[in-house]
């Protein structure tokens, strides 16, 4: 008989324990949040390497929430693991991101219709040209539908997926230009995981979005602290969860 591909080095489950739609905050303990204040009879169903993931109900429907880490590498492990092994068809960021817009302001929701990166995820691919990273239609037009009913504040557009969240200082004046050659380009803001979820995706054959809030300004300086990241970003974890239980109609 052939060895199932699971349990994983990372996801101690089966397919079973996973609903069709997983949530992705980057945190683990906005992972236990989520669990805890929205969704009804959630249960724990991995904590490998402190990477929690939750399964219960939202308004009756089966979702799931687990954290992805920080970072490409990580969230490309757990996507793929996700997307590969355990039968899950739509996948949400739901993180922080730094606006470097004008126009774009702290707490607002960022929903990315494309990720840019300077990253080199999508070498492995073997490809002969620049690969466009792009959410799921379906799930970005669910999305900004529940966004107009909710009344929330958001950006549909670009945004730009970083390898480095430290910078040599001796680089910052050119780094911080090139955030606004970014912006020229209508980048609205940074984070550092959705094109490698968007790739995953793209190569399973499976959806994927990424939603989030902006917990800081990169060209103002305003910022949010980390326990407002974790705990009060309830408008985008609520606008998830709602276009988790539509996708699941």
């Amino acid at each position: 008989m052939a060895k199932t591909p699971y349990p994983t080095p990372h996801i101690n489950a089966t397919p079973a324990d996973f609903a069709r739609t997983v949530l992705m905050p980057g945190d683990p303990l906005r992972a236990k949040f989520i669990a805890e204040n929205f969704l009804t009879d959630s249960r724990l169903v991995n904590n490998v390497r402190g990477v929690q993931g939750y399964t219960g109900t939202y308004e009756g429907t089966r979702v799931s929430v687990m954290a992805s880490g920080m970072g490409m590498p990580s969230i490309g492990i757990y996507s793929w693991e996700l997307f590969n092994f355990f039968g899950v068809d739509h996948i949400m960021r739901i993180g922080s991101a730094g606006s470097i817009h004008p126009d774009v302001h702290v707490r607002d929701i960022v929903v990315a219709e494309g990720a840019c990166t300077n990253s080199r995820y999508a070498h492995q691919f073997h490809l002969p040209g620049t690969f466009s990273a792009i959410a799921d239609y379906q799930m970005l037009r669910t999305c900004t539908d529940i966004a107009d009913k909710m009344g929330v504040c958001y950006h549909v557009g670009n945004i730009l997926s970083e390898d480095t969240f430290y910078m040599d200082e001796s680089f910052l004046p050119e780094e911080e230009r090139a955030f606004r050659r970014w912006a020229e380009m209508g980048v609205m803001a940074l984070e550092m995981e959705a094109a490698a979820l968007y790739m995953n995706a793209a190569k399973a054959k499976k959806k994927a979005l990424a939603i989030c809030t902006i917990s800081d300004h990169i060209l103002t300086g305003e910022v949010t602290t980390a326990e407002e990241r974790q705990n009060s970003f309830t408008d985008m974890m609520e606008l998830a969860l709602k276009t988790a239980k539509e996708l699941d109609r």
